[in-house]
C-alpha cells in the first residue's frame, strides 16, 4: 500500500516522492484509495505554510498571505485539475456539436476564452475564500476540504463510465477495488462531516449529481479532464459555502 500511496503522491502533486517502480494495471486502480489521503497532505501543507505565517506574525497582511497561500497551493497539485477545469470549460462550450467534437476540445492542449474565464473565477473565488478563513481563523478546514475534494474522483469512477475505450481513466477506473474504495469514501464524508459540518459532503454529493449527469449526456461518461473539474467545482464550492 505505502508504494501505491507513492504513486498516487507523484500523480497528483509535484512533491519529490521516491519513484515507486514500475506499476501495472492492478496498482493503477489501489493507487486511486490514496488519493484523499493525497488530498489531506495537500489541504495540511497549505494550512501548515497559513499557521507558520500567522504564529510569527498576527498582524500580517491578510491579502498577500491568502495570494501565497494560493500559490503554493496551485504548485502543490502541478495545476493538474485546474487544467482539467479549463479544458472541460472550453469543451462544454465549444462542443457543442456533439459528443466527438466536445472529445476533440479536451483532446486540445491549447485555452480558449472560456477555459481562461473559468480558471480566473475558480481562482479569485479561491483566494476570496482564503482571505475569509484567515480573518475567520478557520483555515484547518483546508485539510478536509483537500480531500473531500479529491474523493470526489473515487466516486465517480464508482458510479460513472470512462466515456473513452482506452486511457489511463479507464485503466483506473477498470482496476479499482470497488469495495474498499466505498470504505474510503465512508471514512471521508466522515471525517470531513465532523471536521467542517454535514453541508460540506453534502454538498460535494449534489456537485457530483449535477457534473455526472451533464457528462452522461454530453459524453457517455467521464474522462481525466472532467473529473479534474470535478475536484477544483469541489474545492470551490464548499470553500464558498463553508465561509460564506
Amino acid at each position: 500500500m505505502w508504494r501505491v500511496c507513492l504513486f498516487a503522491g507523484r500523480f497528483l502533486t509535484r512533491l519529490p516522492f521516491p519513484d515507486p517502480g514500475q506499476v501495472d494495471g492492478p496498482t493503477l486502480g489501489r493507487a486511486a484509495l490514496c488519493y484523499p489521503l493525497i488530498g489531506l497532505l495537500i489541504g495540511a501543507l497549505v494550512f501548515g505554510l497559513l499557521w507558520a505565517f500567522l504564529a510569527l506574525d498576527p498582524g500580517i497582511a491578510q491579502g498577500p498571505l491568502a495570494a501565497l497561500a494560493l500559490i503554493v497551493w496551485v504548485w502543490l497539485t502541478g495545476g493538474l485539475h485546474l487544467d482539467g477545469l479549463a479544458d472541460s470549460a472550453d469543451a462544454w462550450v465549444g462542443g457543442l456539436g456533439g459528443r466527438e467534437r466536445t472529445l476533440k476540445i479536451l483532446r486540445d492542449p491549447s485555452v480558449g476564452v472560456m477555459g481562461a474565464l473559468a480558471l480566473g473565477l475558480a481562482l479569485i473565488a479561491k483566494w476570496a475564500g482564503l482571505m475569509a478563513l484567515i480573518q475567520g481563523g478557520g483555515a484547518a478546514a483546508l485539510i478536509w476540504l483537500s480531500a473531500l475534494a479529491r474523493g470526489q474522483i473515487l466516486l465517480l469512477m464508482l458510479t460513472t463510465p470512462y466515456a473513452r475505450p482506452q486511457g489511463l481513466g479507464a485503466e483506473v477506473a477498470a482496476q479499482l477495488p470497488r469495495g474498499w474504495a466505498w470504505a474510503v469514501l465512508a471514512l471521508v464524508a466522515g471525517g470531513s462531516g465532523l471536521a467542517l459540518g454535514p453541508l460540506a459532503p453534502a454538498l460535494a454529493g449534489l456537485i457530483l449529481l449535477v457534473l455526472r449527469r451533464a457528462m452522461l449526456r454530453r459524453l457517455d461518461g467521464f474522462t481525466g479532464d472532467t473529473a479534474g473539474a470535478l475536484v477544483e467545482l469541489t474545492e470551490v464550492a464548499v470553500l464558498l459555502a463553508l465561509t460564506l
